[in-house]
């Protein structure tokens, strides 16, 4: 009876996941609208030209008063609770477009949540606790401590909110810190010397807003003044080589918006990036006035649902795989990317323009061409570039950066263990396809980056993963998504013959010990359930010695599908700076990867071994 009950859950959930390709012939995906983003938006355009754009401001502002949260915050997602970040660039954004008047009882809520949490992060702060008005006043030196308290040495987000807030008059310049732009002078070659304040993908910012800051407060360095003056122009040619041809850093709305502001700010309206940056955001809007954190995650979506998938040999057609082989053949890089400067071969997150190649969509792409059966010569080529982009990504210590080899220690930069897992999986998987020499090199690679996951794995276990996180667990963090994807790439190696010590099993019982009294998953155990992270954690677990929490899994799984509530996705997304978002296709994906898995260990247990269900 579990294993019918099962098998309707996997066909119905295969069937919507199906359902979902779009006419092109694969997954697209939505991303969640995102506060932040639209407040970034709304500035942006009005810095351009606020009459011009008046009811793309109107919309945003009003989408953002009917979706703030009760206390007075906003979220990065309408199911986010509120975050300094966010709620900050919601309140510059009324300022900024002149509605504190209009919406003055969501301005002063604002207002007061602030001034709470800045001081709760400032506890010590004299002059907030010295103020007679408690509820509206936020002074600006406690605010910029906070937020600059909540990134630390990171400057690729701090910086542009308190510049945000200054050009909406809510903090003055002196409260914004200063961006070394000058340096984007030097060959890209240096930058992973320099150890710049911002991360890789962050070089737009760090040009633009740096030159912002220049103009509304210059330094008094007359060195440093000299300097950033004959290199003004030079970057920005610089900033216009990298901005894609739609305008949108990244497909990012926030990234884009803050190089519109700032250019937009410091007299610039007419340059071309910022025309094509206010193209983009102009054309990104979504109809309920607001903005997402991104265009989207084809790619990435697409590879995903290849992979769940695969499972279940027949659920793709001979001609939905042969047009999928296509797209993302079509989707590798064959040439030198002009923003990372990252070697052909590698695979973006989205098939649109602002994409640039990373180390978690490279070996979602390798494993999904491996996954659709046709290894002809031309895929056999692009898999075997896809794996020598991997190799030349690796670190020193071992692991996989997103971006950048050696760029630096910060977020997206160090290597992580999720993105070295799913890259040994590429690696192990496309062994085969690969020359002597390649072959010899790659097994290195594989042994090393086994090495980084022993020195990172955590003493009860688990693994933290760098692109997913739970906002409800202490620190942000999601133990739960980190250990369930490196468990699935030790076990594909084990399979093929590579050992790694105790580590599978270490992690299989933190994973099991993980689980809810319900049943599912959260983030860390005693968080809430969610489809999501539940599926991750079956997947990882079904086939290993721990049949009853799989099979409680697998069956919290079955009630959901059966109830319609699997499709409603949770914001566990962790992007760029601490921003949260939800996609509504990683329930679906996930679940139906999981529920598939769960069938096909089932199929290889004997008849005389325990089943799953």
């Amino acid at each position: 009876m579990r294993e019918l009950r099962i098998e309707c859950a996997l066909r119905a959930a295969t069937g919507a996941l199906l359902a979902e390709m779009n006419a092109a012939g694969h997954w697209e995906g939505e991303l969640s609208s995102s506060a932040l983003s639209t407040a970034t938006a709304v500035v942006a355009l009005g810095q351009v030209d606020r009459a011009a754009h008046a009811g793309l401001i109107a919309g945003g502002l009003r989408w953002l008063a009917e979706h703030q949260n009760a206390d007075g915050g906003w979220g990065d997602t309408v199911k986010s609770k509120s975050n300094i970040s966010t709620t900050a660039l919601c309140w510059a954004a009324f300022g900024a477009c002149g509605a504190d008047e209009e919406y003055a009882r969501g301005v002063k809520g604002a207002a007061a949540w602030l001034r709470r949490d800045a001081l709760l992060r400032v506890p010590d702060f004299r002059e907030a606790r010295e103020d007679g008005d408690t509820r509206e006043r936020v002074p600006p030196r406690l605010l910029a401590a906070a937020i600059a308290d909540r990134y630390g040495k990171d400057r690729t987000f701090s910086v542009p909110i308190l510049m945000t807030l200054a050009l909406s008059g809510r903090i003055g310049w002196e409260h914004v810190m200063p961006l070394p732009f000058e340096l984007a002078a030097l060959p890209h070659q240096f930058f992973g010397a320099l150890q710049l304040p911002v991360v890789s993908y962050a070089l737009p910012a760090l040009i633009a807003i740096g030159q912002t800051i220049e103009h509304h407060r210059p330094t008094r360095n007359p060195l440093a003044r000299l300097i950033r003056g004959l290199t003004k122009t030079r970057t920005l040619r610089v900033l216009e080589s990298i901005q894609p041809p739609n305008g949108g850093f990244l497909e990012a709305t926030p990234l884009t918006s803050f190089v519109t502001m700032s250019l937009a700010a410091m007299g610039v309206r007419d340059h071309r990036v910022t025309r094509r940056g206010a193209t983009f955001l102009r054309s990104s809007v979504r109809a309920d006035g607001s903005w997402a954190i991104d265009t989207d995650l084809a790619t990435w979506t697409s590879t995903l649902a290849i992979k769940a998938l695969a499972y279940q040999p027949g659920a793709l057609s001979p001609e939905q795989r042969m047009t999928l082989r296509a797209w993302l053949l079509g989707q590798q890089y064959r040439v030198e990317h002009p923003y990372t400067h990252a070697a052909p071969g590698g695979w973006a997150w989205t098939d649109l323009p602002g994409g640039v190649p990373d180390a978690d969509d490279t070996p979602g792409a390798l494993l999904a061409l491996l996954a659709l059966g046709m290894v002809d010569t031309e895929t056999a080529d692009a898999g075997i570039a896809g794996v020598r982009w991997l190799l030349d990504l690796q670190n020193r210590d071992g692991g996989i950066p997103t971006f950048c080899r050696g760029w630096g220690a910060l977020p997206f930069d160090r290597s992580s263990p999720d993105l070295t897992a799913h890259t040994l999986r590429a690696w192990s998987a496309w062994l085969p396809q690969l020359e002597v020499a390649a072959k010899k090199r790659t097994l290195r690679a594989i042994h090393r980056g086994l090495a980084f996951l022993a020195k990172r794995q955590r003493a009860d276990g688990s693994w933290l993963p760098l692109w997913f996180g739970n906002e409800h667990a202490q620190g942000d963090d999601n133990p739960l998504h980190g250990t369930a994807h490196v468990i699935v790439a030790l076990r594909e190696l084990r399979e093929r013959g590579f050992e790694s010590g105790g580590l599978f099993d270490r992690a299989a019982d933190y994973l099991a010990g993980a689980q809810n009294e319900d049943g599912g998953w959260g983030g860390v155990r005693g968080i809430v359930s969610t489809t999501e992270e539940t599926a991750l954690a079956v997947e990882a677990l079904a086939g290993t010695r721990h049949i009853a929490a799989t099979e409680r899994g697998a069956a919290w799984l079955v009630e959901r599908v059966a109830s319609g509530a699997w499709r409603e996705p949770s914001p566990i997304g962790f992007y760029f700076a601490k921003l949260w978002y939800y996609e509504r296709l990683y329930p679906l994906i996930w679940t139906v990867a999981a529920l598939g898995r769960v069938q096909a260990a089932n199929a290889i247990v004997s008849p005389q071994s325990p089943r799953l269900t």
